[in-house]
This record gives C-alpha cells, structure tokens and sequence, in this order.
C-alpha cells in the first residue's frame, strides 16, 4: 500500500484538520481525543463500568472484574490511539475495535444479570448508556468513513480497507 504525500495534498490535510478546531476566545487550538464527544460519553460510561467491578463478589476479582476492566480500558484507548493514527483507514480500525469492546462489556452486563449481581434496573441503565456510546461510535465511524472517502477519491489510496468497511459499517 503506498500513500500519494505531496505538498499539495499536506496542505489539503491539514487545512481539514483546522477545519476540526474549535475557537477558544479567538485562538485556534488543536482538537484533542479528549475533545470528542464520543470520548466523552465512552469515558463517563467506562467509570461506570469500573463501578461494576467494586460491587462484584471477591470470587470475580480476577475473572469477570478484571475482564470488565480491560474491556473497559479498551475502549477509550483505541479511540485515543485512533484518533492519534494519520490515516482515515487506521482511525477507522482503532474505533471498530472500540465498538466491538462496548459490545464485550453489554455482554458483562447479561452475565451480571444472569448472576444477580446487578438488579435489572441497574443493567438496563447501563446498557442504555452503552447504547449511547454505540450510537455516538456509529456517527464519528460514518465521520471518518466520508472524510476518507473524500481522500480516496482524490488519491485512490485505501480502497480495499474502504470498501471492506463499507459492508460492515451500517449506514
């Protein structure tokens, strides 16, 4: 896979990067994960899930507790990561496997479910905060889809990554 980095297309790239700061009192200031709304709900949903784990039996300390934390971890660290990788495709990537850890800790929740360790009430506001996340990962995803899609037509570069997406990502 070769990328086309030319001044011009440099110039291009980081003109739509600017287009992604915000204004802060009149200043220009470069856009952070930690500014990313989706960061923010998967952050606040991870601590919740963090919560969890000190609720848990003793016996799951180091079975379903640890899982939830590493899962957890998961998921705001490949958007951290993600959205440190240049290229669409790889920012693409990081946030699918993001998502996929969200999934993972839904599926903690059954099983704290299913082993009243949690009252359903409890699940089911999790799990609609999870939905939240999933909801605010679907939207960047589409974000980053149509930006790459706006390169790949000027450089033809990541095709194949694009189009494998495309069949997995729902519109």
């Amino acid at each position: 896979m070769s990328y086309n980095v030319t001044k011009d297309h440099v110039a291009k790239r980081e003109h739509a990067a600017m287009a992604q700061v915000h204004a802060d009192d009149g200043k220009r200031e470069f856009q952070t994960f930690e500014d990313l709304q989706v960061y923010k709900a998967a952050r606040e949903f991870r601590k919740a899930m963090y919560a969890v784990t000190r609720r848990l039996p003793d016996f799951e300390k180091y079975d379903l507790a640890s899982q939830i934390r590493r899962a957890s971890v998961s998921l705001t660290n490949n958007m951290a990561e993600g959205h440190g990788r240049y290229h669409y495709p790889d920012q693409i990537r990081f946030f699918l496997h993001s998502r996929g850890s969200v999934e993972e800790l839904v599926d903690d929740l059954n099983i704290c479910l299913d082993e009243n360790y949690l009252s359903s009430d409890e699940v089911a506001k999790l799990k609609e905060q999870a939905r939240a996340v999933l909801i605010l990962i679907n939207g960047y995803l589409r974000y980053l889809r149509s930006r790459s899609s706006t390169v790949r037509e000027s450089d033809g570069t990541d095709s194949g990554l694009i189009d494998e997406l495309d069949d997995v990502l729902p519109l």
